[in-house]
């Protein structure tokens, strides 16, 4: 309890220091008059599905919009169609309303305004601010330089308004094939900013576009692209994490140079990284494409469709982008804090029922044959407010096989032979005897029970150190549970000396023959509880059916968290 209240006060600390540098920066701008309302966005590339990272950025900007009484924009920046599918548009729009930021009618596409853009470049061509030029990629990168070396301007960077003019408008008629000519801005081949260094603002690709289909064979580039567009839809601030730092000279360039009135203004804040845990699209892409996980939504990954069908819950990772807070240093979070948020969010929401993931029969000898009993049980002991259920009880139930040893160590208050323990809930049983199958495992235990032990009798004869869960072996429902560990192998790091993913080979255990009170037989997919003892667990919203439960395991009852690490 005060390791938990420490971690509290640790974590809030945090959030105070670290959060308000881009509150006090938007407070300062709209007591100048610099902008009358706060408008924010968060503007994925439709190339993947969404991590944990993406979380913090929408939480980020429709968190300040909304506190300031503004507004919040979803866009798509489909800028390249090589890409980019209409499976990451859909999937990104349901993450983004799980996580309940709200745009209202505010879904904007960056292809909707190709042709603005494609108008703002030809400004450019007749301000004298860019050329066509015809170097290779290879050669443009050559002429760029180094951060000691400076650039080498072009052959074609002189060419003539009315030549840039007449080739740029031959590639947007698809004259010239893919890599034949570029757009680039024309502002400083020395600058000691690199990215100010011509940097190429459209290129031919002959692809069709999920959008605008085959209309366009040009396409603007990002730096170009990305600021344009929040000036069209009147963004007052654009945040972006710290690898946008160096670009944003170059941001304020394009949108100057454009003559938007009232530019946005780019402040950046630092990713959210953590430990052990695969966000590059280019991993997970590659753990889809060779089938060690199921998707992009496997439940060993991070990207928010994992974690929602693994069981997390929204205010959970709510709180976790808080805790974390919001800094100008790149640092890494521990992903023990991610679960130490959702079992804090499930911990007094959820029912406690009882299953047995590894079942042993045991068989009370005693018990009237035939007799089936109802006993009332609490949904959680620490919420009343969840009221109780009631669970079958009977001569022949299923108990977890490590709550029998027939040879215990020291300290092991379960069953044993000739120990007596509570059945949770019910009554006093001990260990009379016990029977093996052909492989010498035990198969059944045998007890006898006392009926004056009842729970809620009263009974204080004696009492007993040990207490087990159990369901009633004729009405529990057999299902598959699925325990899940870290998919990258902690001990190793999470990339070899090659660069390849260390990954653990114990990342993912199907358990198939478990047994679960019957009180779930109506659950749905993404309904969740915790198993007593066992973890709070999620019915699996692909694989589950009526027929064949599955369940996942969201995260372990005990916290591997640890203070100042």
């Amino acid at each position: 309890m005060q390791d938990k209240e420490m971690l509290k006060e640790e974590l809030s600390e945090k959030e105070v220091v670290s959060k308000n540098f881009i509150e006090m920066e938007i407070d300062k701008d709209l007591e100048t008059g610099r902008y009358k309302t706060v408008k924010t966005r968060f503007p994925p590339e439709p190339n993947g599905y969404l991590h944990i990272g993406h979380a913090k950025s929408i939480i980020l900007n429709y968190g300040l919009a909304k506190k300031n009484g503004g507004s919040f924009n979803l866009r798509f920046d489909d800028t390249n169609p090589t890409k980019e599918k209409i499976e990451f548009v859909d999937s990104i729009k349901e993450d983004v309303d799980w996580l309940g930021a709200e745009y209202e009618d505010r879904l904007f596409y960056a292809s909707d305004y190709f042709e603005e853009m494609y108008e703002k470049a030809v400004l450019l061509i007749k301000k004298g601010k860019a050329y066509v030029c015809d170097l290779t990629a290879q050669e443009i990168k050559e002429y760029r330089g180094d951060y000691n070396t400076p650039g080498k301007e072009s052959p074609y960077r002189n060419r003539s308004i009315e030549e840039n003019l007449k080739l740029f408008e031959e590639m947007k008629e698809g004259k010239y094939s893919d890599g034949e000519k570029v757009l680039r801005a024309k502002i400083d081949m020395s600058a000691g900013n690199i990215n100010m260094r011509d940097p190429v603002i459209y290129r031919v690709a002959h692809i069709p576009h999920h959008n605008t289909k085959d209309k366009y064979c040009i396409y603007p580039m990002y730096d170009f692209a990305h600021p344009l567009e929040d000036a069209i839809e009147g963004i007052s601030h654009s945040l972006c994490t710290l690898e946008f730092e160096d670009h944003r000279p170059l941001y304020e360039w394009f949108v100057n140079e454009c003559e938007y009135e009232n530019p946005p203004r780019q402040i950046e804040f630092a990713k959210l990284y953590l430990t052990n845990v695969i966000t590059g699209k280019r991993y997970i892409k590659k753990l889809v494409e060779d089938k060690i996980v199921d998707g992009w939504d496997d439940p060993r990954l991070v990207s928010i469709a994992a974690l929602r069908r693994r069981g997390y819950t929204k205010e959970a990772i709510w709180k976790f982008v808080e805790l974390c807070g919001i800094s100008k240093a790149n640092s890494s979070v521990d992903s023990a804090m991610l679960e130490y948020c959702i079992r804090e969010d499930l911990k007094l929401k959820k029912s406690r029922i009882m299953a047995v993931l590894d079942p042993i029969k045991l068989v009370i000898d005693n018990y009237p044959e035939g007799e089936v009993e109802e006993l009332e049980i609490p949904n959680n002991m620490e919420n009343p407010e969840l009221g109780s259920r009631t669970m079958k009880f009977g001569k022949e139930l299923y108990i977890e096989r490590d709550d029998f040893m027939i040879d215990p160590p020291k300290k092991y208050f379960r069953l044993y032979p000739g120990n007596e323990v509570r059945l949770m809930g019910a009554y006093f049983v001990k260990c009379t005897s016990y029977e093996l199958d052909e492989t010498g495992k035990v198969s059944v235990v045998h007890v006898e029970y006392d009926k004056e032990t009842k729970s809620g009798s009263g009974f204080e004869g004696r009492k007993v150190k040990g207490t087990i869960h159990w369901v009633h072996a004729d009405t529990a429902i057999k299902a598959e549970c699925r325990l899940y560990e870290n998919i990258v192998d902690e001990e190793k790091g999470k990339l070899d000396d090659k660069g390849n993913l260390n990954l653990n080979p114990n990342s993912l255990t199907v358990l198939k023959d478990c047994y679960i009170e019957s009180g779930i037989y109506g659950c749905k997919k993404y309904d969740s509880f915790q198993f007593l003892r066992n973890g709070y667990f999620c019915v699996d919203c692909k694989d589950s059916t009526d027929e064949k439960k599955v369940f996942n395991r969201i995260v372990g009852l005990k916290s591997s968290f640890k203070l100042n690490q």
